[in-house]
């Protein structure tokens, strides 16, 4: 009777013992593995995508423009609506007033006061220089998005940068891009932004945005100064450094307008 007791006992050990194999096998399986770290990249490059936008937003800020010969600061407010609809317009210098940007879609207008004229803008222009600043409209207005229209890769970290995700990005046959690919440098225990590198299709560094200035803007700890630096160009650089944020503000759809275009403020 002990032997059978002794016998069933081994066998139920056994039963259990091969579960738990089994289990652990499926976990540790190199498919499950990779679909794990996909998701957490995915995460990671949404979470910079929205790191400025939300539902709906609301952000105030200046832009300041430096090249060798002249400089300027402009004063904007800017209101968004998930990662589809974008409304900016310029306070200030006077001169500037009124101005508005206004993207809904895939379709982008600028609005000029001075001439009370709405101007479709092309996809061919997306990647040009918003108001003569070193930010495309597609930056500003973020008709192209990291999570959908770029293939992401995340790199082993240099050594000493051991705190940091590298990730980079190539631009999917579809996105209309200048840039044959983006290494973003994120922080891995805020995963903050540090920098975004920009390269040519040649593999040549062209551009670098820096993020800095840490703080806490609309209940949300996010850089609250963008600096971009384009490295083709000596001594020119634009700053923008958000002053208010409100990431739960609820925002008229008639915001996203044409009519609103051309309203005065």
């Amino acid at each position: 009777m002990f032997f059978v007791y002794i016998q069933g006992f081994i066998m139920r050990t056994l039963k259990i013992c091969a579960s738990y194999v089994l289990l652990l096998a499926v976990l540790c399986h190199p498919a499950l593995a990779q679909s794990d770290k996909a998701t957490q990249l995915e995460e990671i490059i949404r979470k910079v995508d929205q790191l400025y936008r939300s539902d709906s937003s609301y952000a105030e800020m200046e832009m300041q423009i430096k090249t060798p010969n002249w400089e300027r600061t402009l004063k904007m407010q800017a209101w968004s609506e998930g990662l589809d609809k974008t409304f900016i317009t310029i306070l200030s210098p006077k001169k500037d007033r009124g101005i508005a940007t206004l993207r809904v879609g895939n379709e982008m207008w600028n609005y000029f006061p001075k001439i009370d004229k709405v101007m479709k803008v092309p996809p061919s222009m997306m990647m040009g220089s918003w108001m003569g600043s070193d930010f495309t409209n597609d930056d500003l207005v973020k008709e192209s998005t990291l999570i959908n229209d770029y293939d992401h890769e995340l790199l082993d970290s240099p050594a000493g940068q051991e705190a940091y995700y590298y990730i980079q990005l190539k631009p999917k046959k579809t996105t209309v891009s200048l840039w044959g690919k983006i290494l973003i440098i994120v922080e891995k225990k805020g995963l903050l932004p540090l920098k975004q590198e920009y390269f040519d299709e040649k593999g040549k560094k062209v551009r670098l945005m820096a993020f800095s200035d840490i703080g806490e803007l609309g209940g949300r700890r996010i850089p609250t100064t963008l600096t971009m630096t384009p490295l083709t160009k000596k001594d020119h650089k634009t700053i923008i450094r958000y002053s208010k944020a409100d990431f739960k503000i609820k925002v008229n759809r008639d915001r996203f307008s044409l009519r609103n275009l051309k309203r005065r403020r």
